[in-house]
């Protein structure tokens, strides 16, 4: 997408900017950015897991004065966005527009706010796969291993084709348990990491037939004719959207 790229092992920390998008509103568990998980809030959990990945600054942006308080008490940066954001990725491109006006930053990585188990290295998987010029946007799956995940429609399954070990060159995401036949189904997991340009563009793109179909954001960036690589990883990190998946947390997170 424009300029040359470099191996993420020799990218300086300030070409990789790490945003949590975090809001105070949420249907099923409100407040849970605060929700407290083994005496810390639970952003503050996901901020240690980003800042862990060495990857570069890791920001929250948030439309909440008592997410960013807490951000700032755990000794971390916050940035206040627009209350009017459609959505994660319009949050996170107001916010990177105001960490880096001189556009030093070459890539960005949307890290949700409610994954307090998320692995370091899951993350610099996502990274790593933007080492090739021709990705635009790097993510990440992992193998359905429960038979009830594979027609569950909660549970968005990546359909791609195998461009090398462990990884897939995606295709397709949906709802509906695909690929056909037998093989392996694939769990994405919502974790982003966007070449800049590929971030400018996509915030401009009007939703897209499929997306509005499949409720997946990620399908705009396809239909674009953006190309999105897919790294497998071992396992799901928890997402915290109901009372029970907080519960769980806590016991995960106790020790």
């Amino acid at each position: 997408m424009g300029l040359p790229e470099r191996p993420l092992e020799s990218m300086p920390k300030s070409d990789v900017l790490i945003l949590i998008p975090a809001r105070l509103t949420a249907t099923r568990l409100p407040g849970k950015p605060l929700a407290d998980i083994a005496g810390k809030p639970m952003i503050e959990h996901v901020i240690r897991r980003a800042e862990a990945a060495r990857l570069g600054e890791v920001i929250v942006a948030t439309d909440s004065e008592p997410i960013l308080a807490a951000v700032e008490k755990a000794g971390a940066r916050a940035l206040i966005t627009r209350a009017d954001h459609p959505s994660g990725s319009d949050r996170i491109f107001e916010a990177l527009q105001l960490a880096d006006p001189e556009g030093k930053v070459r890539v960005v990585v949307n890290v949700q706010g409610d994954l307090p188990t998320l692995a370091p290295e899951d993350l610099r998987a996502a990274v790593a796969l933007l080492d090739d010029p021709a990705v635009d946007i790097g993510t990440l799956a992992a193998e359905i291993v429960k038979d009830e995940e594979r027609v569950n429609p909660n549970v968005v399954k990546v359909v791609g084709s195998p461009v090398a070990p462990d990884r897939l060159r995606a295709i397709y995401f949906t709802r509906a348990t695909a690929p056909w036949g037998e093989g392996p189904l694939y769990h994405h997991i919502g974790l982003y990491a966007y070449r800049r340009a590929s971030l400018e563009r996509f915030v401009t793109l009007p939703p897209s037939m499929l997306e509005k179909r499949e409720k997946l954001e990620q399908l705009r960036a396809l239909e674009a004719g953006l190309r999105i690589d897919v790294s497998i990883v071992s396992s799901v990190p928890l997402g915290v959207d109901t009372p029970e998946d907080l519960e769980t947390a806590r016991r995960l997170l106790a020790n």
